[in-house]
């Protein structure tokens, strides 16, 4: 049996939640986010930790959902750059895919006070690979509430990230819980693409306290790190862009994109 296998059992014995009650309980569009990469063979642990009143995410009998992020920037990389400096005024928009249900939503993240990630979003029925004027206006909307004057912005796509997702409410905390397989990152031009089919990243979505997983994942070892799919996947792509924000993680499981070898 593999990893994703002992994992799909793991996921298998957890009660169902729908997403009307998750978005009703912990919708959690203005949280604190922590991020960890974890080897796929560590998820079973993590997983049989978790308290036995945890919940799973389950749509149409399913427990994981294929998803897909086109993310926009300016040709100068004012998003990326922004966080490579760690810039308290930066943002990310995207358009996101759930691909087993085919709907799309234009996301933009920024950062609220404390450390807090704001998420705003609306539904959106264009192409993926081009923002329409109405997406664009709501992009605008929120950056200038956000402080960020985006008038003068070209957003242009720069990323497209694909991955399967699983998501447990943890009503202990309110909170959330999301474990990403199968991550693959490519350039829109196709001239790049990197998987990473042994790593999982791990994002709990909670208030500044942390979460009862959070709690399981620090006694297992792991601890929070600066992964950004967009900004740690963009950097493993363009070696020439400027990366020390993302070095350790890159370093420790992105090993290709450092030596030149092909991912």
């Amino acid at each position: 049996m593999t990893a994703l296998d002992s994992l799909g059992t793991a996921v298998d014995r957890l009660r169902p939640i729908t997403l009307d009650e998750l978005l009703a309980r912990a919708e959690l569009l203005t949280r604190v986010d922590r991020k960890y990469v974890l080897p796929v063979v560590d998820l079973p642990f993590v997983f049989g930790g978790l308290d036995e009143d945890v919940r799973v995410l389950e749509l149409g009998g399913e427990r994981q959902f294929r998803y897909r992020s086109v993310y926009y920037d300016t040709p100068e990389l004012d998003g990326y750059l922004a966080a490579a400096r760690r810039r308290r005024r930066r943002f990310k928009l995207r358009i996101r895919t759930y691909l087993d249900s085919d709907q799309h939503f234009v996301e933009v993240k920024t950062r609220g006070p404390r450390g807090t990630t704001v998420k705003d979003r609306i539904p959106y029925a264009g192409d993926a690979l081009r923002l329409s004027p109405d997406a664009r206006a709501f992009a605008d909307a929120v950056l200038a509430g956000a402080g960020i004057d985006s008038a003068r912005f070209r957003f242009v796509p720069t990323q497209t990230t694909t991955y399967r997702r699983t998501t447990l409410f943890l009503p202990a905390t309110g909170s959330r819980l999301t474990v990403d397989t199968g991550l693959t990152w490519s350039l829109p031009d196709g001239t790049a693409t990197l998987r990473t089919p042994d790593r999982a990243i791990v994002e709990t979505k909670a208030g500044r306290a942390g979460s009862d997983a959070d709690r399981l994942l620090w006694s297992l070892k792991h601890r929070p790190c600066p992964v950004s799919k967009y900004g740690t996947g963009l950097a493993a792509l363009r070696p020439d862009l400027p990366s020390h924000r993302w070095l350790p993680v890159l370093r420790r499981h992105f090993p290709t994109a450092l030596d030149g070898s092909p991912a």
